[in-house]
């Protein structure tokens, strides 16, 4: 079991958790939250299938309730992020009758093991179709499942977009405004903020009030209290590249000051950060401690 959480890793606090993606082959407690432990996570998001197939395992209930309990215990909010296959605006049936049966899954498993979220990336509109079609397609698939969440214990799900490759559905902050109203603004719907996808996309975290612009546009587009967590990459591109490829925290382009503006701004305050940058344990745990020095202390 992880050793007691200090403050910063309430989910809601006045504090940002910062954590990251854990593995979780051989075990959801045993592996996963043993590697959280050994990087300092505050907050966890993991796998709970084969994140580029379409399997759909039932999971180990043993394992299950070790993860759920630990991570209860010590304050540490979980996260559920669904396979990346899964496209609800693709022209192909079997694909989009694929996603439903996926992400339905990750939605289940995320109730079972304690988990707040689940993060779907947001697609695109393949085969040529405009983009009306296939976001017409994204309602009729996608809000009956949110429609399924009708337990006090049910995960949001959480959007997140792309660096803006190809016919993406949703990559700067004002394309997340159609989606939320195809799916009626739901209730159970939330935002996965990622950095390197944002500032791939055009959002130039890195100018002066890059951070300020960014999260001010993302409010206004979909609303105070969205933002549920925030996918804390830096990037080995530049702004505008459109090239979804993370680097560790202060080593791309984006560098370590506009995450501690992104910690000082109100519409982070409570929202755990969680890294999915290269290296193996040990690097993990230089980014999830670089990001805790820049988190902002609470006024004394």
């Amino acid at each position: 079991m992880l050793p007691p959480a200090s403050a910063p890793a309430r989910a809601g606090g006045t504090l940002r958790p910062v954590g990251g993606h854990v593995p979780v082959a051989g075990g959801l407690a045993r592996t996963g939250l043993a590697f959280a432990r050994e990087i300092g996570a505050e907050a966890v998001q993991v796998f709970v299938a084969n994140p580029r197939g379409w399997a759909t395992p039932a999971g180990n209930p043993a394992q299950d309730e070790l993860f759920r309990e630990g991570c209860a215990a010590e304050g540490i909010p979980a996260y559920v992020h669904a396979p990346y296959l899964i496209n609800f605006g693709s022209h192909t049936e079997a694909t989009v009758e694929r996603s439903v049966e996926s992400l339905r899954h990750s939605l289940r498993r995320a109730r079972a093991i304690g988990a707040l979220g689940v993060v779907v990336h947001t697609g695109s509109a393949t085969g040529g179709r405009p983009r009306e079609v296939a976001l017409a397609q994204v309602r009729e698939r996608m809000l009956p499942l949110l429609d399924e969440l009708t337990h006090e214990d049910d995960p949001f799900l959480l959007l997140e977009s792309t660096a803006g490759q190809g016919s993406s559905l949703c990559s700067m902050a004002w394309d997340l405004g159609p989606y939320f109203e195809a799916l009626d603004a739901h209730p159970k719907l939330g935002v996965c903020l990622d950095t390197c996808h944002v500032f791939a996309a055009g959002h130039d975290l890195a100018e002066v009030d890059g951070v300020r612009k960014t999260l001010g546009l993302l409010v206004e587009t979909v609303g105070e209290g969205r933002l549920k967590l925030i996918h804390a990459n830096d990037s080995k591109d530049v702004a505008g590249a459109h090239k979804d490829r993370h680097a560790n925290i202060g080593a791309g382009h984006i560098g370590e000051e506009p995450f501690r503006e992104l910690m000082r701004h109100p519409a982070t305050e409570g929202v755990p950060l969680v890294i999915e940058t290269p290296g193996g344990k040990e690097k993990h745990a230089e980014d999830v401690a670089r990001l805790k020095s820049l988190r902002v202390p609470p006024p004394r």
